[in-house]
């Protein structure tokens, strides 16, 4: 019970506020129910209606056009209050009716009978009635015919609600029932401080993997498993309700005073283990969210959205439990928005731009390539930093889709130049997402090919994670791209996960070493003989090396030294847009003649 109402009240009024509510299925059934009454009973006119405390609301009508009316003016009140069938010949001989207001006006009712539609457990909700603008007669066998098709409405309306407010697997109330709760709580203008605790008991993805390797079988004892588990764990009052809102997920509705907490529902569920079947156990790591609401304060969908965010919190921030909080809940809103913002400036190609790196030889001081990089105009926001959106897209399939337009945008840069004296080879990022699409080699190929340019102007820079060197496909698609003549660079070298065995197995012909190695040359020993070392042992095992990061002439100096092949930085060039690359090109290259 989640008011201060009996359990029978209770019962009625949430099954009351699901049939006030529309549901295009139930009601479209409903609406057949009612033209089969009609012709059964040769009565022109026939409805289904629903009577609470206050009104009476038609959900089904053939025939008949009012919609919803006072509860006082409803000729149905009788039948519900009397629990018995009410047959009206002529209501203009019946002194209860002769100046209703829906006798003498619209619908203008002469005939009426009806009969109550009554559940399992004797509560009833609404009626069954036929009608019509002339008096009928109506014999004993149409009494009993028109009592049939109630008990029909009935026997349907509880199998469409254990279908549509029962999980199939757990039978538990599901996701639909605890909003409908949600929603019976607010419309009785309840302010009782509540908590809604959502639990996470097993990966979506680790449900996948089991049901692909076993079946849908093990899954569903699992669940069912669980569903046990919880309530001989936790111990709920009567007063609170467990719901399963999802494979894996399950909620509790309680108080806030509750001794119910997500701290204190993980705290108990620690170490549980969940039957597959054949003697066979899964060990569970429970997290949970929570959130505390006054049901007339906050809308139902924005409870279940609040105990949603604080789960992905506790999961995101690996821990067992988190409480709802605006903060992060702020952040991962504004996030959403960016990466839909994100999506339209891909879909309508606006803001989103390239600037390009020059790669120097450090030998000739001559450009001998470009790096392109991805910046956004945002509409509100301003200029971005790819920091700001790239680690969200690569949460998403936003990152591939953001790869294959830099991939387009960079092609057109390189047709625009054909033949042109500026024209230099242009590399750009791509994540071990994109190296582990199947088809990315061979529509980058087809891509280039279309252009009609050499595969040699086009170059990939991937960085150097475990994400790439331990991926089959990722490492199958370089070969791919390496054979059909795209340039290989592997990014970020001499820092984090290196390991210079790794390179044999991959196709790289250029490594780029880290900025922050060479950031330190011109002040630290250590990094200046850790430099030459790696320089040394690259040039040995044949690679193209380029130093990032280039700040200064003693840098570019020691790095020529040290027999380094290219550079980029700032002592160069900061990253240019496309008309200022041009002429930035024309005159370095002019300068050097």
């Amino acid at each position: 019970m989640l008011t201060n109402l009996t359990g029978d009240e209770d019962r009625r009024s949430r099954a009351l506020l699901a049939l006030r509510t529309p549901d295009e299925s139930r009601d479209d059934v409903l609406q057949k129910f009612v033209r089969l009454a009609s012709q059964a009973l040769g009565i022109p006119g026939s409805f289904i209606s629903v009577l609470d405390d206050e009104k009476q609301y038609v959900r089904a009508a053939r025939n008949f056009k009012l919609k919803e009316s006072a509860r006082s003016d409803s000729l149905c009140r009788y039948v519900v209050d009397s629990d018995t069938v009410m047959v009206v010949p002529d209501t203009h001989r019946d002194d209860r009716f002769s100046k209703h207001p829906l006798i003498i006006g619209a619908p203008y009712i002469r005939f009426y009978a009806g009969t109550p539609l009554k559940n399992s457990e004797g509560e009833i909700l609404g009626t069954l009635c036929v009608t019509d603008a002339v008096p009928h007669t109506f014999s004993g066998e149409q009494v009993t015919t028109l009592k049939l098709l109630a008990a029909l409405v009935m026997s349907f309306l509880q199998a469409w609600h254990a279908s549509s407010f029962a999980d199939p697997v757990t039978s538990q109330p599901n996701r639909q029932r605890l909003i409908r709760d949600l929603q019976f709580l607010g419309t009785a203008g309840d302010k009782t401080l509540r908590r809604l605790i959502l639990i996470d008991c097993i990966d979506l993805s680790h449900a996948y993997e089991l049901a692909r390797s076993m079946g849908m079988g093990p899954v569903e004892s699992l669940l069912k498993d669980v569903a046990t588990l919880l309530p001989l764990r936790l111990r709920p009052d009567p007063t609170d309700t467990i719901y399963t809102v999802a494979t894996g997920r399950f909620a509790i509705l309680t108080r806030a005073d509750s001794k119910l907490s997500a701290a204190w529902v993980t705290d108990k569920l620690q170490g549980i283990h969940a039957d597959i079947g054949d003697g066979l156990t899964v060990a569970l790591t429970p997290r949970a969210g929570e959130v505390d609401f006054c049901a007339d304060v906050l809308p139902s969908q924005e409870v279940l959205r609040r105990s949603v965010s604080a789960l992905h919190e506790a999961i995101g921030q690996n821990v067992l439990w988190q409480q709802f909080s605006e903060i992060p809940d702020a952040r991962r809103t504004r996030d959403f928005t960016l990466m839909n913002d994100l999506l339209l400036s891909l879909r309508n190609n606006t803001g989103l731009y390239l600037v390009y790196q020059p790669k120097i030889c450090l030998k000739s001081g001559l450009p001998v390539g470009l790096e392109a990089l991805i910046r956004w105009q945002h509409p509100t926001l301003g200029e971005l930093s790819p920091a700001a959106f790239i680690p969200l897209a690569e949460q998403t399939e936003l990152l591939c889709v953001l790869t294959d337009w830099v991939a387009d945008q960079v092609i057109l840069r390189l047709s625009r130049l054909r033949d042109n004296s500026i024209q230099l080879p242009v590399t750009f990022n791509v994540s071990g997402q994109d190296l582990a699409r199947p088809e990315f080699a061979l529509a980058l190929n087809d891509k280039i090919t279309r252009a009609g340019l050499p595969a040699a102007l086009l170059g990939v820079e991937c960085l150097e994670t475990e994400e790439i060197i331990e991926s089959p496909d990722a490492l199958k698609t370089l070969e791919a791209l390496k054979s059909k003549g795209f340039i290989i660079s592997l990014d970020d070298f001499g820092s984090g996960y290196s390991n210079i065995n790794y390179l044999r197995r991959m196709p790289i012909d250029v490594i780029k070493l880290d900025r922050a190695l060479i950031s330190e040359l011109s002040s630290d020993t250590a990094s200046r003989i850790i430099a030459r070392s790696i320089i040394s042992m690259l040039k040995e095992l044949n690679y193209v090396v380029l130093a990032e990061g280039v700040e200064n002439a003693e840098t570019a100096s020691t790095l020529t030294q040290y027999g380094c092949d290219h550079a980029q930085g700032f002592f160069y060039s900061r990253p240019l847009a496309e008309s200022e690359l041009d002429n930035w090109l024309a005159w370095k290259l002019r300068d050097q003649c």
